[in-house]
């Protein structure tokens, strides 16, 4: 069943990818789907099993990869909750979409190279997380790297998705290039890339009360570090990584240019794959972080940030799918705060519920723009509540979701109530010196969230018609086979939260996870976050409705208010709208030097020095010579004869010398 479950869309994705022209773009299409389903279906059984019922971790070998000296790596699938509940969510997400794309790329000439670059996204992200060992996991984290590359630069013609493309990989690459360089160190500490055995020897990482530093273990970038230090330092590492694939501050710019991909690719992305992999590896590798404190307060740190920043560059966006996708950013920076904090449960809770919601609102965005004859902005949108009814509802369902709506204290809640409340409460309780701030910013994003998520639905389906006549005209509900993936999404987005979240986070916990996820004894966050100030359970439920009456006002009952707070607070409003600047500060510090130092090696080292001295000096000077020989050979008779008596005279001259001699 397991190798089912990961090799199934590897299979599809082959059969599609090589045979697509041979068996017509129709077959592709439902190959590859066909087998997601089958992939979904099964991942749903491996849960009921792993997570929901009596099974213990399962370990299932499927060949010798590595065997050279010391390090010896063997390629597994290691199935325990945690594994679970990602091929839950990566299958069933990949399935829909799937499914969704007969419907939206059903013009588009390419399709069996589309979904073969879907199912090896699908493939590379099961690798990922089914990894039993570091090298494996980096053989899925890189295989997903790739996949993006292809997906978000699919219509290759367009300049703007070759650059988004090229930027989605380059900024990962710095991320990766820290993961790297942190599997190298856990292989120096513990002598193994098998999870296991690392899991097995970081206890005796932790220092002990008033113990004095120890001797150095590992030498990093320069740094002599004894043992606790050095788990800190490769725990830092392994996190610069998740930061890269999960779009966190500083490394976040490449998540809204990936909008330059088809829809269903942003919905792939955004919800079940590629930036769920940063939070999955601090996840895995909770036994090697819980050892480390101080690189949890840098993660929690990080988190909150980009929670923050997110929600405020969210706020001004005009591009439909920009807003979602600064949500995504936002979101996961709730992620990194729980994970941080200890809330590992939360984390995964958060994710899990956040990738019904998010793919039902990417591809509800996808019908809105399918819709309006592919645009995206919202500004020339406006009054489709009535073109697209089942689209509109849908995204009702997906922006209740997102935004928390629910009763505190009672079971009534979307998916997004129950998981987003509690990881806010969680860092209201946590231990960490980080934690009372992201608290704070958690709050003020679930208002910023709220207010942007419903803007979206006003500027889009409310008020009057902004586009063309002839737009509105041609307006209509999307497909069947578009409209189905979204009703199932849109039951997770409800009951996701409600069902679960007991045996995610709460008193059905450790039956659950079976220890998949490892926190210090001395952690008691999770029965902890249950008895907080009322006060605290009530505040991000009042900042949603701050929100939510926020954008009412300014979008439907008072629509010229946002453009003149914009004219009246010029700078913040162009600082958010120009994403507080990152793109061009980036542009300044690394492109623009990188572009010129590039020219200069280019004219001066490779043009000037390197060719010029080298193959076409050389070049030059054989023409040369070889020109002003060729003038010699001049074709006339006399001037050979000529030669000839000159060489008969130089020839009886140099006789006579050496005879006098």
């Amino acid at each position: 069943m397991y190798h089912a479950i990961v090799f199934l869309p590897l299979i599809g994705a082959l059969i599609a990818g090589f045979g697509g022209r041979a068996i017509g773009a129709k077959a592709s299409e439902y190959v590859t789907t066909l087998f997601l389903i089958v992939a979904a279906l099964l991942s749903w059984v491996a849960f009921l099993a792993v997570a929901m019922g009596d099974g213990e971790m399962i370990r299932v070998p499927i060949m010798r990869w590595i065997d050279s000296g010391s390090l010896n790596v063997e390629w597994a699938l290691r199935i325990d909750t945690l594994t679970a509940v990602m091929l839950v969510v990566v299958n069933t997400v990949s399935c829909l979409v799937h499914v969704y794309s007969i419907g939206y790329m059903h013009h588009d000439p390419h399709r069996p190279r589309f979904f073969a670059y879907l199912s090896f996204f699908t493939f590379a992200m099961l690798m990922l997380v089914t990894s039993d060992n570091l090298l494996q996991m980096f053989f899925g984290w890189e295989g997903v790297g790739v996949a993006s590359y292809l997906l978000i630069g699919f219509w290759y013609k367009k300049p703007s998705a070759n650059a988004a493309a090229m930027k989605a990989f380059i900024v990962n690459r710095v991320g990766d290039f820290g993961f790297l360089l942190g599997i190298f160190g856990l292989f120096v500490l513990f002598g193994s890339a098998s999870f296991d055995a690392i899991f097995a020897g970081v206890a005796d990482y932790l220092p002990s009360e008033g113990a004095e530093p120890g001797d150095a273990v590992i030498t990093l970038f320069g740094m002599h570090l004894d043992k606790a230090n050095a788990l800190t330092g490769v725990c830092l590492l392994l996190f610069m990584g998740a930061m890269g694939k999960s779009a966190q501050f500083l490394l976040h710019t490449w998540l809204p240019d990936a909008m330059e991909g088809p829809t269903p690719v942003s919905a792939l992305i955004h919800a079940a794959t590629m930036v769920t992999a940063g939070v999955f590896l601090v996840a895995r590798m909770s036994p090697v972080f819980e050892y480390a404190p101080d690189a949890l307060t840098v993660v929690t740190w990080i988190g909150a940030i980009t929670a923050f920043f997110a929600a405020t560059v969210g706020l001004v966006q005009n591009d439909i799918k920009r807003v979602i996708a600064y949500s995504t950013c936002s979101q996961l920076g709730y992620m990194f705060v729980a994970l941080g904090i200890g809330a590992y449960g939360g984390a995964i809770f958060h994710l899990f519920t956040h990738a019904f919601f998010k793919a039902l609102l990417f591809l509800g965005a996808g019908s809105v723009i399918h819709a309006v004859s592919d645009e995206q902005d919202m500004r020339r949108m406006g009054g489709l509540r009535k073109k697209i009814p089942m689209t509109y509802w849908m995204m009702i369902i997906g922006t209740i979701a997102l935004t928390g709506v629910g009763i505190p204290g009672t079971l009534i809640g979307t998916a997004g109530f129950f998981s987003k409340d509690i990881i806010i409460e969680s860092a209201f309780v946590a231990q960490n010196s980080a934690a009372g701030v992201a608290f704070g910013l958690l709050v003020i994003a679930a208002l910023f969230t709220s207010f942007y998520s419903w803007r979206l639905i006003f500027m889009t389906f409310h008020g009057k018609p902004r586009a063309s006549a002839d737009v509105m005209h041609h307006a209509h509900e999307s497909p069947p086979v578009m409209l189905v993936p979204l009703f199932i999404l849109a039951v997770g987005a409800l009951l996701a939260g409600v069902v679960f979240k007991e045996f995610f986070f709460g008193h059905d916990y450790d039956a659950f996870w079976k220890g998949a996820l490892f926190t210090l004894p001395g952690n008691t966050i999770v029965e902890e976050f249950h008895y907080v100030p009322l006060w605290v359970k009530l505040s991000p439920f009042v900042a949603m409705l701050i929100g939510l009456v926020s954008a009412w006002y300014f979008y439907i009952r008072s629509p010229e208010t946002p453009k003149r707070l914009a004219e009246d607070h010029q700078m913040l409003y162009q600082f958010l709208l120009n994403k507080w600047y990152f793109d061009e500060l980036y542009d300044f510090i690394f492109v623009r030097p990188a572009k010129w130092l590039g020219s200069v090696l280019w004219k001066q080292g490779d043009v000037r020095v390197i060719d010029g001295f080298g193959p076409n000096g050389i070049a030059a000077r054989v023409q040369d010579v070889t020109g002003r020989i060729t003038r010699l050979q001049t074709g006339f008779l006399y001037h050979y004869a000529f030669v000839m008596l000159i060489g008969i005279a130089a020839l009886v001259t140099w006789m006579m010398l050496g005879s006098a001699f």
